[in-house]
């Protein structure tokens, strides 16, 4: 089942080389309550053989991912739509807002994740005096991370995605980054940039609606 080949993926995850001094990283797989979200979380979405199409973010932020382990996805969403219950605190993030108000105008989670597949560019987060960072933020966390974000989405693929084409999550430094790690792999025949969820919901706020008609204009043609 892909369900079992995703859990397996995330649980292995580790970064071994050594990260610039003050960035600390986020590996929520490694601890079990998070991980039995997780196992929750697939098992309900994933429980199949089907083929996903994957769309790619930058990395987990601290009240998203980097707390539920499912891209995108925060405490409030992961329970009252997703349907799992979480003792987490409930602390909304600006992104899982945008992407579950497209989830809901896509057709829901259930027919949303039958035909995706949300990670990001480097499935594990960091942090710098306790804030979100991004992995291109700092030259050298880029270049420390660089060998670990290529085995990363090698292994995505083979869990079962589709490569005719990605979704990169990210018009600026996260698709330029992935465009040339992409013409030097080959994973993808083309890769699609659409707009942060955080830039649209901290700069593009009253545009949220067209932002998200753009989403479904790109991914809709590629639901089965």
């Amino acid at each position: 089942m892909i369900a079992d080949n995703i859990l397996a993926f995330y649980k292995q995850l580790r970064i071994t080389t050594a990260l610039p001094k003050g960035i600390g990283l986020m590996n929520p797989y490694q601890e079990d309550y998070a991980f039995s979200l997780c196992q929750q979380f697939y098992h309900t979405f994933y429980h199949d053989q089907r083929l996903r199409t994957l769309l790619l973010g930058i990395n987990p932020g601290r009240f998203g991912s980097g707390t539920t382990g499912i891209s995108f996805t925060d405490p409030v969403k992961l329970q009252t739509v997703c349907g799992i219950e979480n003792t987490f605190p409930k602390k909304a993030e600006l992104s899982a807002d945008f992407i579950y108000h497209m989830i809901k105008a896509f057709g829901g989670p259930k027919i949303f994740y039958e035909n995706y597949f949300v990670s990001a560019v480097s499935p594990l987060g960091f942090t710098k005096d306790g804030k979100n960072i991004n992995y291109y933020d700092d030259k050298k966390l880029q270049k420390a991370v660089t060998p670990f974000v290529i085995e990363s989405i090698t292994k995505i693929i083979s869990i079962g995605m589709r490569q005719e084409k990605c979704f990169c999550i990210g018009e600026g430094k996260n698709f330029e980054f992935l465009k040339k790690l992409n013409e030097e792999h080959h994973w993808f025949k083309e890769i699609i940039p659409l707009a942060h969820p955080r830039f649209i919901m901290q700069y593009r706020r009253k545009q949220v609606n067209t932002y998200i008609e753009n989403y479904l204009k790109n991914l809709m043609p590629d639901q089965l």
